[in-house]
């Protein structure tokens, strides 16, 4: 039995909690570095701390994945995770920017290291079952849209937590510590209003959506609930083996396409702080690296904006030329922009290269998910898109653990690992073409 086609408006409300999520997520990638280096991080081990977030993620999702699978609840099967999830995000939020004040319980740089763990593992809980809840309530026909419209939710939730810190300060809010203190009032307020934000939009889908009931969701999706209870418990490391092979060819693309990602998220303002503002921002400090910090969120926003609008073409675009070649395109336009970042010295001009980023972006939150959700068994599609997080953890921390001796490497040098960057996602984008996905109606 086939699933009752969506609205366009039931598929928006599916994923519009993910908009508040990404708020979120955007200030966190855009302002996380700055934070550590104003707590007393430098520039070779500020890695080092953002792996809290893969590490989050490579052990929480698949948990999370296989208890949404079997859970039911009158909120429904992924929904309390996402709401639960939810709230210990803004929590975090609301703590980390002032991790300074607690030093009668931590060194504000631990306190701080804390609340990014905290903060990226309940991103974690809240993001893998959004995925799932798209695969549960859409049908495979609609999946291209229904991925897509996610992709674009996120990426208009990316600009607004990008340019949060921009905009409050262009509001006379302070973009520079004040005496005594070590976070910028414009960061502060930044997560004050990104966490609340987040916890709206996402009551928001939990108001709005309706998941399909265990009965009902076994007959759209053709399971056989009683064989299913006689069947023997499986461990979620025990399903890895019997993955698709579809999930190990997007794995490669994957790989290379966050370990580009990592390293943009996590050496851009350092590396454009340097390349734009030279000596003037050398101390983390100073009005000319705050400066940096803030249009380091207004290249990131660009890019998710260009994201939002690409990602509502994707649908259209992979029924003409096909998902794979829609996919590598994008990937390969986003390495280039990334590698011509070493050539710019304007920061207006940086802008131009996040075009490509912004399209490679938009095909990352979509297609993979629209092959990956088509091959997987209905019954086990949240523990397998939890262990598909794995895809990005993984790299996130590979490019964690080597990016100090990287930069050493080249001679400290962050804009060096900028072009590395963009060399992974080309990788990635010639990569697109081992996948051998599924036929489907697009």
């Amino acid at each position: 039995m086939k699933k009752p086609k969506l609205s366009f408006w039931q598929i928006w409300n599916l994923s519009f909690g993910f908009l508040g999520v990404q708020i979120g997520y955007s200030l966190q990638n855009g302002n996380t570095s700055r934070i550590l280096e104003a707590l007393g991080a430098d520039v070779h081990s500020i890695g080092f701390f953002w792996l809290a977030a893969p590490l989050a993620g490579l052990f929480v999702q698949p948990i999370v994945g296989l208890s949404s699978d079997k859970t039911w609840t009158r909120l429904g099967r992924r929904v309390p995770f996402i709401l639960g999830g939810a709230i210990i995000s803004a929590v975090a939020m609301y703590f980390m920017p002032n991790a300074e004040y607690f030093t009668d319980l931590l060194p504000a740089l631990a306190f701080g290291a804390i609340m990014l763990l905290l903060m990226d593992t309940s991103f974690n809980v809240t993001m893998q079952p959004f995925r799932a809840l798209v695969g549960d309530m859409v049908d495979d026909d609609q999946k291209n849209l229904g991925y897509s419209v996610q992709s674009a939710l996120i990426n208009f939730g990316a600009v607004f937590g990008s340019l949060l810190p921009y905009i409050l300060s262009k509001l006379n809010v302070a973009n520079i510590p004040a005496d005594g203190e070590k976070v910028a009032d414009s960061v502060v307020w930044s997560f004050y209003i990104g966490g609340t934000i987040l916890l709206l939009s996402v009551l928001w889908t939990v108001y709005k959506t309706k998941e399909y009931p265990p009965k009902q969701h076994a007959e759209y999706n053709n399971i056989d609930l009683e064989a299913n209870e006689k069947k023997p418990k499986a461990s979620i490391w025990s399903l890895i083996p019997n993955a698709p092979a579809i999930f190990w060819q997007l794995g490669i693309v994957q790989f290379f396409s966050w370990f580009s990602l990592f390293l943009m998220w996590v050496y851009t303002t350092r590396a454009i702080a340097n390349q734009v503002w030279g000596d003037q921002a050398l101390d983390p400090k100073s009005i000319a690296f705050n400066e940096a910090g803030n249009w380091t969120g207004v290249m990131f926003a660009f890019y998710s904006g260009v994201a939002a609008v690409f990602a509502f073409l994707i649908p259209s675009l992979a029924k003409k030329f096909g998902r794979k070649n829609v996919y590598s395109f994008s990937l390969i336009l986003g390495g280039l922009g990334l590698a011509s970042i070493f050539f710019v010295h304007d920061k207006t001009l940086l802008l131009i290269s996040m075009i490509g980023v912004g399209m490679a972006w938009a095909s990352i939150l979509a297609i993979p998910y629209a092959m990956l959700s088509s091959s997987l068994p209905a019954e086990k599609m949240g523990v397998y898109m939890g262990l598909f997080n794995a895809t990005i953890t993984i790299p996130q921390i590979a490019a964690g653990l080597i990016g100090g001796s990287i930069i050493a490497f080249f001679d400290n040098s962050p804009i060096a690992i900028i072009v590395l960057s963009g060399t992974s996602m080309i990788l990635a984008g010639l990569a697109v073409y081992l996948v051998k996905e599924k036929p489907v109606s697009i």
